[in-house]
């Protein structure tokens, strides 16, 4: 099903819904009853709401606000919660009934509100998709891929599984773009663009809700068939794990493993300028840190609405929890900190893209875009209307291929 869940009459459907079995599942009774309890449902879900509205994004180390809408169905949600608690006994069975629908439709209203402010699932198929934990559309095992025949207007997603020997991180399957150049014969050596979201995040992030394959396949067929190998990497190993791509071995994986990996069975080109880092929000600050790490392996990155540096909210904390308190250790994977003590780099570019109503991600991402040009990295930063989002990110990877693209020897400026 095609029906979108981030506009269109489908959320607003669930709100009004939500909103009139709530209205369905409350206790009229009587007036010292209403008086009494409803005001106690409605203060508990008020003051539920305003200690989640402080704690989680503490806790959870989130650098962007929680959106209103999704505090407002939160408190609405405890309130729903309440009335089967507080009424059950001497309830008819379908006043009952039409409160733990109110409930669970509550929920649903919930989730998608917070999945409308990030765009994380853009339609009820993707959603479902997920879910149910279905295969990702078209991609094919590696063995599969001589049965593929040569075309201009579309390149092939590839499953893999990249073994973990050298970094023992446990990962997810991950993905592989092979865009239309690669199925001829002789095989060009492409260069490759390494993808990463942000946190609770799952690998094929970069496929579904940012429109990579898309954005990719539109840029093939106006370059005879020619565009980056993409890998669609796994940083975090679980949904619930933000390792910055410094904690948990990931930085590993990332930059010994999936490089020999993708070299050596895709015949892809192994320079370090053919090679790439891209990411949104956690992904672009993985994106800055691992190429100004490492520019023996990526000459280019690409950050869009990253931060300063790994971050798990104050620098003690960050400190604390992805480096085991090791203050050296936090420098060494410290952006500003890098690009002050081992520049002057060569053959290294890098690209920041922000949205207009993200400012802090702006003024962060200035800042390291003066650094890295003082470091010898040239360096543009690109303000584009839009928001902490993965709409906002599709669009930003669309513009910012193109670009990429010349960068990464693919095609002229």
């Amino acid at each position: 099903m095609t029906v979108s869940l981030l506009d269109g009459w489908f959320p607003w459907a669930l709100r009004i819904a939500s909103a009139i079995l709530v209205v369905l599942a409350i206790r009229w009774r009587n007036r010292r009853w209403r008086a009494r309890w409803l005001s106690i449902a409605a203060g508990t879900a008020i003051a539920g709401a305003v200690a989640a509205w402080v704690a989680v994004p503490a806790a959870l180390a989130l650098a962007d606000p929680v959106p209103t809408e999704a505090w407002v169905w939160f408190a609405v949600l405890l309130f729903a919660a309440l009335m089967p608690i507080l009424g059950w006994r001497g309830d008819r069975w379908w006043r009952r009934g039409v409160a733990l629908l109110a409930v669970m439709l509550t929920t649903v209203t919930l989730v998608n509100a917070v999945n409308a402010a990030i765009g994380y699932y853009p339609t009820i198929r993707d959603a479902w998709r997920t879910v149910s934990h279905a295969p990702m559309p078209a991609a094919v095992d590696p063995a599969q891929l001589g049965a593929v025949p040569p075309t201009t207007s579309s390149g092939q997603i590839v499953a893999v599984t990249i073994p973990d020997t050298l970094s023992h991180f446990r990962h997810r399957r991950e993905f592989v773009y092979l865009p239309p150049a690669w199925f001829r014969q002789p095989r060009p050596h492409l260069p490759v663009l390494e993808l990463i979201g942000g946190v609770f995040a799952v690998p094929d992030d970069w496929i579904r809700a940012g429109h990579a394959v898309e954005t990719a396949n539109a840029y093939a067929q106006q370059h005879s068939g020619l565009a980056p190998i993409l890998v669609f990497t796994d940083a975090t190993g679980d949904v619930i794990t933000d390792t910055e791509c410094v904690a948990g071995d990931a930085e590993d994986h990332l930059v010994k493993e999936i490089p020999a990996y993708i070299v050596s069975t895709f015949d892809a080109a192994p320079s370090p300028r053919n090679w790439s880092v891209a990411g949104w929000s956690m992904g672009g600050t993985c994106a800055v840190d691992l190429v100004v790490e490492h520019p023996e392996t990526f000459g280019h990155f690409v950050d869009i609405s990253g931060d300063l540096g790994p971050n798990l909210g104050s620098k003690k904390d960050t400190i604390s929890k992805l480096f085991n308190g090791d203050s050296a250790a936090w420098a060494a994977h410290d952006p500003l900190t890098v690009l002050a003590h081992r520049g002057p780099y060569r053959d290294v570019t890098g690209l920041f893209i922000c949205g207009t109503a993200e400012p802090a991600h702006v003024r962060q991402a200035g800042e390291l875009s003066t650094a890295a040009r003082q470091a010898g990295i040239p360096t543009e930063l690109t303000i584009l209307p839009g928001d902490h989002t993965w709409k906002f990110a599709a669009r930003a990877f669309a513009a910012a291929l193109p670009r990429l693209a010349a960068q990464l020897d693919l095609a002229p400026p």
